[in-house]
C-alpha cells in the first residue's frame, strides 16, 4: 500500500533570534521591540514541539534557519571590504538594516512556501512556490535561500517541483501557507485549496484595513494555484476581512486553522464570512465526492478578535495522529487566557466536533515575536516514494533530536540584545554553527558563504 503522511517541517531557530519590532502589523512583535531575547531557549523550545508531535506519531521533519546577517544584503546598501568590514560599517550606518538583515524570521516557515501534493496536481508531482514576502524587507531577502534548501531536500525533479516566487511587481505579494489551508477527507485524497488575501492588485475598489497594510494579494495566489495544476474546481478564494487585520491578524493563520476536514475559523475572519463558509461547503463537497466538511465557527461572545490575537488560538494546529484521532496542540498563552480556555474545553468535550482533546505547549521565544505554533511548521503531504526520494537526514527522530539539541547548546546564545548583532564574533558563532548543521542534516552547500 502507498502510504501517504502529511510532514511536518518546523523550522530551527536560528542563532539571531532576536526582538527587533520588525512586523508592523504583529502585535506581539511591536510590542517587545528591544526586549533581550534568549536564542537557545528559543530554538529548544521548538525543537520541544517538534519531538513532542514526534513522540505522539506525527511525521516530523527540520527546515534550517537561514544565515544571518545577511552580509550580501548590506553590500547591496554599496558597502564594500570583507564581511566583517561590512557588517561594522553598517552598524554605525544603517543600524536599522543590520537588525532587518540579522532577521532569524525564516523560524516562521508557515511563510516559506505554498505547498501542493501531488494527489492535486495535474502532472502528479509535489509543488513548491517559495513566498516572495514582499511586504517586509528582512522576509524579503529570504527566497534564494529557501529555494536553495528546498532542492536540497527535494532534489528528484521527477517528483517535486521547485518553483521561482512569484513576481510581486506583476503578481503582488506572497506570504506563502500562513495564508493557505488544504481541506480534504483524508490526507491522501483530494482535496479543497483555501487561499485567503488581503488585497487585489486588479480590484482596487476592495475595502482595505485602515491602520496596518495588508500582505497578501489575491493575483499572487492564483499565479500559484495556475502554476502548480490545481483544477479551478477545487479552489476558493475569500478576502480577509479588513478590520480583523487591523487587530493584528496579519496572516489567516491567526484567525483560522484546518486539518482534513476540519476548519476552525472565527466569525470575523472574512471580509463576507458567511459566502465564504457557503464556497467552502460546497467545493469541498464537490471536491471530495461528496464528504461534509465540519466547520466550527468561533464567535466574538466566545471569544474576542483581540482575545483571539492575545491568545493565537487559531495559530494552533490540529492534527490527526495515526489512530486517525484529531487534537489540538495549543500554545500556553490559551491555557492562561480564560475565554480561550473554556473555548477549547468545550469543543473537546462536544460529540458534534472530531476534536478529542489539548496540549498546550510553551513556545515563550516565538509567541514574543508574534509566532505560534503553526507559524513554525510547513504542511507536506508526500507518499512514501516521495518521502523516500527526499533527503532522509532532515527527518526527526529521537537520535536527530538529540544531536540537534546539543549543536543549539553548544552553539546558541542565552542571551541577546539588538547591539549585540554588530558583534562581528556573533557573525563568525553563527556561521560555524550553520556550517556544522549542514554536515548534520547532510545538505550540501546552501549557504552564501559557502558557495
Amino acid at each position: 500500500m502507498n502510504e501517504v503522511r502529511e510532514i511536518n517541517f518546523d523550522g530551527l531557530v536560528g542563532p539571531t533570534h532576536t526582538f527587533a519590532g520588525l512586523s508592523r502589523g504583529n502585535v506581539a512583535s511591536t510590542a517587545h521591540r528591544g526586549d533581550k531575547s534568549n536564542p537557545r531557549a528559543a530554538a529548544l523550545q521548538g525543537l520541544a514541539k517538534m519531538k513532542f508531535l514526534h513522540d505522539l506519531g506525527v511525521s516530523q521533519a527540520v527546515l534550517p534557519p537561514h544565515a544571518r546577517p545577511d552580509i550580501e544584503a548590506l553590500r547591496r546598501r554599496g558597502l564594500r571590504g570583507n564581511d566583517l568590514d561590512v557588517l561594522l560599517q553598517a552598524a554605525k550606518a544603517f543600524p536599522e538594516d543590520v537588525r532587518a538583515v540579522s532577521s532569524a524570521s525564516s523560524m516562521w516557515v508557515a511563510n516559506a512556501a505554498t505547498v501542493t501534493p501531488s494527489a492535486d496536481a495535474a502532472d502528479h508531482r509535489v509543488h513548491f512556490t517559495p513566498a516572495n514576502l514582499a511586504a517586509k524587507f528582512h522576509r524579503s531577502i529570504e527566497p534564494p535561500q529557501t529555494q536553495r534548501i528546498l532542492r536540497a531536500i527535494f532534489p528528484s525533479q521527477e517528483q517535486f517541483a521547485i518553483h521561482a516566487p512569484v513576481d510581486a511587481r506583476a503578481h503582488g505579494g506572497d506570504e506563502g501557507a500562513a495564508n493557505h489551508t488544504r481541506l480534504c477527507p483524508s490526507h491522501g485524497a483530494a482535496g479543497l485549496h483555501f487561499f485567503v488575501y488581503g488585497y487585489s492588485t486588479a480590484d482596487t475598489h476592495l475595502a482595505q484595513p485602515k491602520k496596518f497594510p495588508a500582505r497578501q494579494a489575491r493575483e499572487s495566489f492564483v499565479e500559484i494555484s495556475r502554476r502548480h495544476g490545481i483544477s479551478h474546481t477545487a479552489v476558493v478564494f475569500a478576502q480577509q476581512n479588513p478590520a480583523a487585520i487591523d487587530a493584528g491578524v496579519f496572516h489567516n493563520d491567526v484567525i483560522s486553522v484546518g486539518n482534513e476536514n476540519v476548519f476552525l475559523f472565527h466569525e470575523a475572519a472574512f471580509a463576507d464570512t458567511n459566502f465564504t463558509v457557503s464556497q467552502l461547503r460546497e467545493t469541498f463537497r464537490r471536491a471530495s465526492g461528496g464528504s461534509e466538511l465540519t466547520l466550527i465557527q468561533v464567535t466574538e461572545a466566545e471569544l474576542s478578535l483581540a482575545d483571539a490575537v492575545r491568545s493565537y488560538l487559531f495559530n494552533s494546529q490540529i492534527v490527526t495522529l495515526p489512530s486517525g484521532e484529531m487534537i489540538l496542540i495549543a500554545p500556553a498563552e490559551c491555557a492562561r487566557l480564560a475565554a480561550a480556555r473554556e473555548f477549547i474545553q468545550r469543543t473537546i468535550e462536544s460529540r458534534s466536533t472530531p476534536l478529542t482533546q489539548v496540549h498546550f505547549i510553551d513556545l515563550a521565544e516565538s509567541m514574543r515575536n508574534g509566532g505560534g505554533p503553526a507559524c513554525l511548521r510547513l504542511r507536506v503531504v508526500l507518499t512514501e516514494p516521495e518521502r523516500t526520494s527526499a533527503n532522509p537526514a532532515v527527518f526527526l527522530d529521537d537520535e536527530l533530536f538529540r544531536t540537534l539539541s546539543d549543536w543549539v547548546t553548544r552553539h546558541y546564545r542565552t542571551e541577546l540584545s539588538l547591539l549585540d548583532l554588530a558583534d562581528p564574533q556573533l557573525l563568525l558563532e553563527t556561521r560555524a554553527a550553520l556550517d556544522e548543521l549542514t554536515q548534520i542534516l547532510r545538505l550540501g552547500s546552501v549557504y552564501p558563504f559557502q558557495l
